[in-house]
């Protein structure tokens, strides 16, 4: 992969556009040459580095490449449909064989001018040195204003042009077992997508998405990739949802937290006691003995058997019993005489 992108932006590798931009100036005005005196030349490395990451992952294409074959790829080593490609992207042809995709870095003064609306966080223009070289926008009047408060105070403000649309949400569903919905399991999910090149041609690409499913994710829990669907021109890739949907289980049914099961027995036990062995969904043996009267009605409470509490997967809900008395058909005159005997009070 090469240099890690996410790592250098301290973002998750599902960041949004917000996130990946929030990051970017938090970083951006720390390592910014003019506020490093001290340390300038590593602090022109870092703004580098975290410049380039901003410029790939904020652009659909270069991120999909980036993700798809890593820095190498991204850099010189792929090969998509021949194309001409504006915004730091080109397409050449080595010899015989087929055209690359070449990313060049832009400079990452005009970035962060584009970002924050002036050249220098110390309120002129970026000094000598030839670092500030080939800068765009104006002096800043802010002075020494450093610290998150001014993040939303720059570039936020300005209106921004209607962008593309965004495609509706592609859904689907995510069948898991109660097993794993109990113990909470990793999923890992083969997408084909198409991502487009500078040209607007289309590229497909698979991806394998992993799926991290929690201890007591409820049926119709939605987790989101976002854009992650095909790329067109002029449109937003649309979110990938998955929604989590519950196998039936031989045993057990699901009623929120609790657990449910129903247990057949004959009169003889239900009159006389019964004890109820039961695996659960990790596994153990239960034993449950009962030494009430089992009704029709009747349910046995098992406390903390249950599924476990998504917010506080410690705690759990409840086991219930539940019991389908089989009643004898027929009964012999001996056998009701001794019941009515039995039973008399």
């Amino acid at each position: 992969m090469g240099v890690d992108y996410y790592k250098l932006l301290q973002v998750e590798k599902s960041a949004t556009e917000d996130e990946l931009k929030k990051a970017y100036r938090k970083l951006a005005m720390k390592w910014h040459p003019d506020k490093n005196p001290t340390n300038k030349k590593e602090a022109e490395t870092k703004f580098k580095q975290i410049s380039e990451a901003y410029e790939v992952l904020s652009d659909p294409q270069k991120r999909a490449i980036y993700d798809q074959y890593g820095e190498e790829g991204l850099k010189g080593g792929i090969p998509p449909p021949d194309a001409g490609g504006p915004g730091g992207a080109t397409y050449f042809q080595t010899g015989d064989g087929p055209n690359v995709f070449r990313f060049n870095p832009r400079n990452a003064n005009d970035i962060f001018a584009e970002i924050f609306g002036f050249s220098s966080p110390m309120g002129g223009g970026m000094g000598g040195g030839g670092f500030g070289s080939g800068m765009r926008g104006g002096r800043s009047s802010f002075g020494g204003m450093f610290g998150d408060d001014m993040f939303s105070s720059f570039g936020e403000g300005r209106p921004m042009s209607q962008g593309p649309r965004k495609a509706s949400p592609l859904e689907r569903k995510l069948p898991c077992s109660l097993e794993e919905l109990y113990k909470g399991t990793t999923k890992k999910m083969k997408i084909s997508r198409e991502i487009a090149d500078a040209s607007g041609r289309t590229l497909p690409v698979e991806e394998i998405l992993t799926i991290e499913v929690k201890p007591g994710w409820k049926k119709g829990t939605k987790i989101t990739f976002p854009e992650k669907g095909n790329e067109r021109p002029n449109e937003v890739p649309a979110d990938l949802v998955f929604i989590i949907d519950e196998k039936p289980h031989s045993t057990f049914t699901r009623d929120g937290n609790d657990l449910v099961v129903t247990q057949k027995i004959s009169l003889a036990e239900a009159l006389a006691g019964y004890t109820l062995h039961l695996t659960t969904l990790d596994g153990r043996t239960l034993t449950i003995p009962i030494n009430t009267v089992i009704h029709p009605n009747y349910e046995e409470i098992v406390p903390r058997e249950g599924m476990p509490i998504p917010k506080d997967p410690s705690k759990k809900g409840n086991l219930r019993v539940k019991f389908n008395i089989k009643f004898p058909t027929r009964l012999t005159s001996e056998q009701k005489a001794g019941i009515k005997k039995l039973l008399a009070a």
